[in-house]
């Protein structure tokens, strides 16, 4: 149907009516209160930073503790559960949190021609109940014992047995935060989802989304199917802490009157295993896949060429979801079950590499005769793809069963994990802000600073790292306290 315009001039009536969009009204609801996505994305990348300088501040903390044992600059359970603050920050609260709600609000609506997002009143919500699960998780780390000293994980039963009843506060408000963060990703996640599939711009088909949309979108889509393991997970957790049932507290075993050894009801610390890996293995996609997309359209404008392959990237990145479901058991090969159960999940371990190989010579080619601008954005993105590069190829060798059981627990997977999920996306926020500085604020950042910040950050991350393969290689053990030097120490030199 076609109505005429006041020029005279036939117009689709699907376009003729003007619709008032939502316009803040105050200081409050422009800022702080904000419906706007491109606000919106704003506060999520400035709360998701404030909570990563905690992060690092633990992190350099473990490392002079490491460096210098004698000084004591960590007791033994401040270290632990620095550990556990570190880890749980950085994988899920920073990273998750900066990809999907700070450049995803930021790029989605912009790059398919939104106006904003479908939601914006529960987009706002999303971001609010974020800051609150960053409240509560702070909290945790302030409060008389802390989190318990189980790591990140917080594999069961240590992560109870470890405190007392006195100090269990901390897990409580580690877990709740855990299960605030995924309701406010859930709101979040639905916008992201639907506006794609439903506010495109007219002839903006998925096939010509830009790749960073494409990651984001299928991101966003692993984690609304992953985050409910988690959810679930911890809240039979919190009710094992709290309430005292056996959902993962293994069965005691008692002697009768009669001589003979019963055993109470009790579950299994390997069915949270389960279901943290089955949320934690697609985690490490749902980071990943966003900087993907976002080193893809770097490389092409940098480089001044389109992506080479443009539909097998997107396909890629579509296989290499749905291979990130069925490979979680590969952090469980000590774990004590069958081998052939352990060689399916290498199997499917070693075909995630595949798109993630295609992904690789489609970036070389895109490069190869283009007309290359070494700009601060192009470095980081070239860092990256030589930093994934090494952290996949390590990633081979923790895939394989035999190779796994002997470098678990040592600092080759500290090495590997942080190369693949540490370093290489964190490279690719510093890409991302370089490029879009201008267009989020106006203003343009220093190139010649900006080449500064490039080198000491992948030279010094690189110098933290990569020996730590070799330290692996030798068998040192990750998570000790204190290791110290000495005439009578083993031949690795640590005792």
């Amino acid at each position: 149907a076609y109505t005429a315009s006041s020029s005279g001039a036939s117009v689709s009536a699907a376009e003729s009516p003007d619709q008032e969009l939502y316009h803040s009204k105050s200081w409050w609801t422009t800022y702080v209160f904000s419906q706007d996505a491109k606000y919106i994305g704003v506060q999520y990348l400035c709360a998701a930073t404030a909570i990563a300088v905690l992060g690092l501040v633990l992190s350099v903390l473990m490392r002079v503790q490491l460096a210098y044992p004698g000084l004591n600059v960590l007791d033994p359970s401040t270290y632990y559960q620095a550990i556990t603050m570190h880890g749980m920050i950085m994988v899920i609260f920073f990273l998750t949190a900066l990809f999907l709600g700070g450049f995803g609000n930021l790029l989605i609506p912009l790059m398919c021609g939104a106006r904003d997002m479908v939601f914006p009143y529960v987009n706002m919500m999303s971001f609010w109940i974020f800051l609150l699960s960053l409240l509560v998780l702070v909290a945790s780390y302030l409060v008389p014992g802390g989190p318990t000293g189980a790591g990140w994980t917080l594999y069961p039963p240590q992560v109870i047995t470890a405190g007392t009843p006195g100090n269990l506060w901390g897990l409580v408000l580690m877990l709740v935060s855990i299960v605030l963060f995924v309701v406010g990703f859930t709101m979040g996640g639905l916008n992201y989802v639907i506006t794609v599939l439903q506010a495109r711009a007219r002839g903006m088909t998925l096939m010509r989304l830009p790749l960073s949309v494409w990651g984001i979108f299928v991101a966003t889509i692993i984690a609304l199917l992953a985050f409910p393991a988690l959810l679930v997970g911890g809240l039979m957790l919190l009710l094992d802490t709290v309430l005292g049932t056996s959902f993962y507290m293994p069965a005691i075993i008692a002697t009768s009157n009669f001589g003979n050894e019963v055993s109470t009801e009790g579950g299994s610390p390997l069915l949270f295993q389960h279901l943290f890996w089955f949320f934690g293995h697609p985690e490490v996609y749902i980071v990943a896949l966003p900087a993907f997309g976002i080193v893809s359209d770097l490389i092409s404008v940098h480089a001044r060429r389109n992506i080479f392959g443009y539909r097998m990237m997107v396909w890629a990145i579509v296989a290499i979801a749905a291979l990130s479901f069925i490979v979680w058991a590969h952090h469980m090969y000590i774990a004590g079950f069958t081998p052939w159960f352990g060689f399916f999940f290498a199997s499917t371990t070693l075909m995630i590499a595949i798109p993630t190989g295609i992904k690789m010579y489609n970036w070389l080619l895109t490069l190869w005769r283009g007309n290359i601008r070494f700009t601060v954005p192009m470095l980081f993105a070239l860092a990256f793809f030589i930093t994934f590069l090494n952290g996949g190829l390590t990633g081979m060798f923790m895939g394989n069963v035999g190779t796994d059981i002997a470098l678990s627990d040592t600092y080759f997977v500290v090495a590997h994990f942080h190369f693949t999920i540490g370093i290489a996306p964190v490279l690719v926020v510093f890409g991302a802000v370089y490029h879009w500085f201008p267009l989020a604020t106006g203003r343009m950042l220093d190139e010649g600073l900006g080449k500064i910040h490039f080198w000491i950050t992948f030279v010094g991350a690189y110098m933290i790292y990569f020996p730590m393969h070799y330290q692996g290689l030798q068998g040192v053990p990750r998570r000790y306290f204190e290791m110290y030097n000495s005439p009578h120490a083993s031949s690795s030199g640590l005792n």
